[in-house]
């Protein structure tokens, strides 16, 4: 059962989009209606001119100017017409583009809880379809001003030639209320029936789609075919419901209509007899019982509004969910500190993130680190206000971010993404993508630190190329995604699982120009290995929606819980952080062991045979025994010498400041 309007905020929402949607085009629709009243008024003239020149041409009178002027209300009809239709195009397609405008504005404000509540698919299907429908009905509004004027028009020209053909009209017309009713009501319910049908249908499809790598490889075609398509039988139910209710409709207006112009016909018959009419006015009273009975227009006209009412309604329950507000609270200047205050998240009915207390210095790196579905890429979406928390709240240098201007927010914090979306049309425009004025140099010099200037440049017009015409890996995106967050800047830097498709080489290099020594961002790292976490100045461990330790990479490692987050853990001792499990040797590669040979698949000490990344760095120098093993990343603290290639010198092990992410390390 349908809500009633009060008690329906869609309903509610879906009157207003309405409303403002057809004053947006209010001069045309006043037009509109004025050209469909001229020609209503046109049409009821014509049956009387007619009448008019048959009494002439009978009683062998000149009707010249009448006839003229039959010739004229045909032409003006005909004018008035292509007018008519020329408005409702105009009409509907502005309206059209205003509501997806104005929708598709308040779903990106909205961010991501618009796309979690109806799915993709169905948001585009609403967008685009729905839309269209709900912007037909100014003009149909409009028009139906004019189709009402011609049944009223043609009763009163009935009583002004014979009060009595009137009262004959009048006498079923009681009968055409009820059929209109009901067509008004039977399509608005069988038309929003078959609109959730064709939703269903898009968001399996944009599902479909979006999966499709992994339907070709399952071999599952028809199985996500026969998914897709399983709306279908509702969506047939429903367009068949729709054509039966107009079918009744017409049916019953043929079997009462013509009831009601032979009636009034046969007393206009009698009164011809009785000399109380003339041939002509006999003409022209069944003309005006034909308009009088338009019920096939006025059917055509409330089912198409009834369809219209249906679809806005739709458009009415996306604007239920709320856009994002914003305050006008300035940013004070400050060095980026970061902050969670009690911050508890629920999705689904889930609560996903549960009192939630964090505290990261301006100029640090944090590694939020955790199972799947532990919460880390909510906690990052909080931590820009991508999303805002159900409880607690987020501070950026002692603001809380719902009180900062759109403009402080965005220009504030930089976000990079596993996958990102490359949108703009140049692959330039991508990487600058949100910025007022992004310079040529700005650009390439962010992608240089992301290491995407030379796969760019390989490209057959650099920065210039499409980025539908540019063909890039996983890896080469997120360089992209990355290249696009070194060039916003800001005071906060958040990378959710930003690095996951990065090789480890590429991923280290990236680590050491983001995690440099000196002033910089502060950054919020999801990270999913090891050697990334190892990077930052402490790390977040989130296990069941509670940060469960705090503190620095080597000092957690000491925990199997924590060291499971990153695989099995099996044959490392305490001291590993060499993230030897991740590549699957099996083996303890030792206390020291720290460079990562495992990778190479060696097992053994590589020496002089060097296979300990000198060529990855480029440098050219046999880095000498003792250097293979990037100490100094991970924490043991040792001068690897004066042939250092391993930047342990120009990258000390740092400390956190005093007052650092949250809790000491416990478990």
């Amino acid at each position: 059962m349908t809500p009633r309007g009060d008690d329906d905020p869609a309903a509610g929402h879906a009157r207003a989009l309405l409303r403002d949607a057809t004053r947006y085009s209010g001069a045309r629709c006043l037009a509109l209606c004025l050209v469909s009243i001229a020609a209503t008024g046109a049409g009821l003239l014509l049956p009387t001119a007619l009448g008019r020149a048959l009494d002439l041409v009978l009683a062998h009178a000149p009707a010249t100017r009448w006839v003229l002027c039959c010739a004229g209300l045909v032409l003006l009809l005909g004018l008035l017409d292509a007018v008519q239709t020329v408005l409702t195009g105009t009409v509907d397609a502005r309206t059209t583009a205003w509501l997806r405008r104005r929708l598709t504005g308040h779903v990106l404000g909205a961010g991501p809880r618009a796309a979690d509540r109806f799915g993709s698919g169905d948001l585009v299907a609403r967008l685009v379809g729905n839309a269209a429908e709900a912007g037909t009905t100014p003009a149909a509004r409009a028009a139906l001003v004019a189709a009402l004027a011609g049944p009223v028009g043609g009763v009163v020209a009935l009583g002004l030639i014979d009060w009595w053909l009137a009262a004959v009209f009048l006498a079923g017309a009681p009968v055409l209320a009820l059929l209109l009713r009901a067509v008004s009501r039977d399509t608005s319910e069988s038309a929003s029936r078959y609109q959730r049908a064709q939703g269903r249908i898009a968001a399996a499809l944009a599902e479909a789609v979006e999966g499709v790598r992994t339907v070709r490889a399952a071999g599952t075609e028809g199985r996500e075919t026969a998914r897709v398509l399983r709306p279908l039988p509702d969506l047939s139910r429903a367009g068949h419901r729709m054509w039966r209710v107009q079918g009744r409709a017409a049916a019953r207006a043929v079997a009462v209509a013509p009831l009601l112009q032979l009636a009034v016909v046969a007393v206009a018959g009698v009164l011809l007899t009785r000399d109380r009419l003339s041939v002509g006015e006999v003409l022209a009273a069944s003309r005006y019982a034909v308009l009088a009975t338009g019920v096939g227009v006025l059917v055509g006209r409330l089912a198409g509004l009834a369809r219209a009412r249906a679809a806005a309604r739709r458009l009415g329950e996306v604007e239920t969910e709320p856009a994002t507000a914003y305050g006008t609270r300035g940013l004070p200047d400050g060095p980026g500190r970061l902050e969670l205050r009690g911050v508890t998240a629920r999705r689904g009915g889930r609560t996903v993130l549960d009192g939630v207390d964090l505290d990261v210095p301006g100029g640090t790196t944090l590694a939020v680190v955790g199972r799947s579905g532990a919460g880390k890429s909510l906690l990052a979406a909080l931590a820009g206000r991508l999303a805002d928390p159900d409880a607690g709240e987020v501070l950026l240098d002692g603001v809380s971010l719902r009180e900062l201007p759109h403009e402080d927010l965005r220009g504030a914090v930089g976000y990079a993404f596993a996958r990102p979306a490359l949108l703009g049309g140049t692959v330039g425009q991508a990487i600058g993508l949100g910025l007022p004025s992004p310079s040529p140099g700005l650009v390439h010099e962010a992608a240089r630190t992301a290491l995407a200037d030379d796969f760019v440049r390989r490209l057959p017009d650099g920065y210039d190329t499409p980025v539908a015409d540019a063909p890039r890996s996983g890896g080469e995106s997120q360089r992209l995604g990355l290249a696009r967050a070194f060039a916003h800047g800001g005071r906060l830097l958040i990378l959710d699982d930003a690095l996951s498709s990065l090789d480890t080489v590429t991923e280290r290099r990236i680590t050491d120009a983001l995690f440099g020594d000196g002033p910089g961002a502060t950054r919020l790292l999801v990270a999913h290995r090891g050697a990334t976490a190892a990077c930052a100045d402490a790390v977040a461990w989130l296990d069941g929606g509670r940060v469960r330790a705090v503190g620095r990479h080597e000092e957690l490692w000491r925990f199997p819980e924590y060291r499971a987050v990153f695989g099995d853990g099996s044959g490392l001792d305490g001291t590993d952080s060499d993230d030897g499990a991740m590549f699957g040797d099996g083996a303890d590669p030792g206390a020291t062991d720290t460079d990562h040979r495992a990778t190479f698949g060696n097992g053994a000490d590589p020496g002089a045979t060097d296979t300990d990344h000198r060529a990855t760095f480029g440098n050219g120098a046999d880095p000498g025994a003792t250097d293979t093993d990037h100490r100094a990343t991970f924490g043991n603290g040792a001068d690897p010498g004066a042939t250092d290639t391993d930047h342990g010198g120009p990258r000390p092990v740092r400390t956190p400041r005093a007052g650092r992410a949250g809790r000491d390390v416990t478990a």
